[in-house]
């Protein structure tokens, strides 16, 4: 399968290139320059590997949450490319890609993971591993509050992973759920390459759109909409 990955939800800017056998990745945390680094980032891939874009089998898409103008770049990049070499385009969590990598390097059996949503909230996913180490969701992914994750319980804490900035950010959500998992890792933000895996089997089961139908994934859907018309 030939797939090519790209996700830019957190300060971290990430492309991943699948071919056969073989990954190329480039991947940098800089914040606010997505917008310059990310298209030369995919040209080097792309010539890494030796391949055009019009021999991919799909671009999957790092569609969020997060960041609500750097989902914005990934996912106009995205669509730019799939029009012009007529590919379908995969939309995959950015959550579940961080729930990814920590399934690919150690042996939690579950994976909680928070990114900073701004004013005291965080995008909150948790995942159980799935077959073939794709995250398996728990619950909806949402906007989550300084409180209890009501949804886990303290009982199956072993085993379980705390992972994404959002954890480092809030210290009062990890002292409110510190009893919910048994350790936290160092993964903060998502990598391209991890969405390959799942995008791989997103693409098997047919969960494709059209470029012009890509919709990120807000979750504060008041971010994106347009204020209300003053009356007169």
């Amino acid at each position: 399968m030939k797939l090519l990955a790209i996700d830019t939800s957190s300060v971290a800017c990430s492309v991943a290139l699948h071919l056969g056998s073989s990954v190329f990745e480039r991947h940098e945390e800089k914040p606010r320059e997505h917008t310059r680094i990310l298209t030369p980032m995919i040209r080097s891939v792309l010539r890494e590997g030796g391949a055009e874009l019009r021999d991919l089998d799909a671009i999957v898409l790092g569609n969020g949450p997060g960041s609500f103008i750097g989902m914005r770049i990934a996912a106009s990049v995205a669509q730019g490319l799939a029009h012009g070499a007529g590919l379908k385009i995969v939309p995959v969590s950015s959550l579940a890609a961080v729930a990814a990598q920590v399934f690919a390097e150690t042996d939690a059996n579950a994976v909680i993971v928070a990114q900073d949503a701004h004013m005291n909230e965080v995008y909150l996913g948790a995942y159980d591993r799935g077959d073939a180490n794709i995250p398996d969701p728990m619950f909806p992914e949402r906007l989550h509050g300084h409180m209890p994750v009501d949804e886990l319980d303290a009982a199956d804490a072993r085993g379980r992973i705390a992972a994404g900035f959002g954890w480092q950010r809030y210290p009062q959500l990890v002292a409110m759920n510190e009893a919910l998992f048994e350790s936290r890792s160092e993964i903060l933000h998502p990598r391209a390459r991890y969405l390959l895996s799942i995008g791989a089997v997103a693409l098997q089961n047919g969960e494709i759109v059209d470029p012009e139908d890509i919709i990120p994934a807000y979750l504060r859907h008041k971010v994106a909409e347009k204020p209300p018309l003053a009356k007169p």
